[in-house]
């Protein structure tokens, strides 16, 4: 049986060519910056959304492995980590807001006190791109993170994946949809979001088209 050769990957989005989205990336200028740390053996690069969100990012940065010493060694100055948020894999201690799509917690996971202050103040971002348990050996291996502020993200409507992935929870959403809700909230502009999600879309609508065979 002669084996079917691996498809041709776009060198720029990692997209295999016929899911390839660069057409759709148009970089958006954002003020809060978003640093993605992606898992080493991050499997899903058909639908796997890191390398997308660094592109239609302008003020962004990938970096893929397991640890580093520090936050200032990840993006390369100096930095004050409580400037900046991560968003946090566990539960709350206390019900977060509802109607809220970024809630700072303590580091004893109760829902900090002066949120708005807080908010206003961060400068970056942290994703954490992987599945469920790649994410959290990210989150454990970078004991750094605990200087940093906790962000629980509430996704103002379920993930576009629909039916092409499985997530782990209800809230659990892709990396860009992540990015694209954060900034939203933090940089208080609400068709922010659509613009970030454009190539996650034209992703989607190529990958339904392929039958969602991935």
């Amino acid at each position: 049986m002669t084996e079917l050769a691996p498809p041709e990957i776009c060198p720029r989005c990692e997209k295999p060519l016929d899911l390839c989205v660069c057409g759709a990336i148009e970089q958006v200028d954002n003020d809060i910056a978003v640093v993605i740390l992606r898992h080493p053996q991050e499997q899903d690069r058909t639908l796997g959304t890191a390398r997308i969100a660094a592109l239609q990012l302008k003020n962004s940065l990938l970096k893929t492995g397991l640890s580093w010493r520090n936050l200032e060694k990840v993006i390369g100055q100096p930095v004050d980590p409580k400037l900046w948020g991560v968003l946090y894999l566990g539960t709350a201690n206390t019900h977060v807001p509802k109607d809220e799509t970024l809630t700072v917690l303590t580091k004893k996971g109760d829902v900090a006190e002066d949120q708005r202050k807080i908010l206003a103040t961060l400068q970056g971002i942290i994703l954490l791109d992987g599945n469920w348990q790649q994410a959290k050996a990210l989150w454990w291996r970078n004991a750094w993170m605990l200087k940093c502020r906790r962000l629980v993200l509430q996704p103002p409507k379920p993930s576009y994946y629909g039916h092409l992935r499985k997530e782990p929870r209800r809230e659990s959403v892709s990396t860009i949809e992540a990015a694209a809700y954060a900034l939203a909230a933090l940089e208080s502009d609400p068709k922010l979001a659509e613009k970030i999600l454009k190539p996650f879309h034209a992703l989607l609508e190529k990958a339904r088209a392929r039958g969602g065979k991935t």
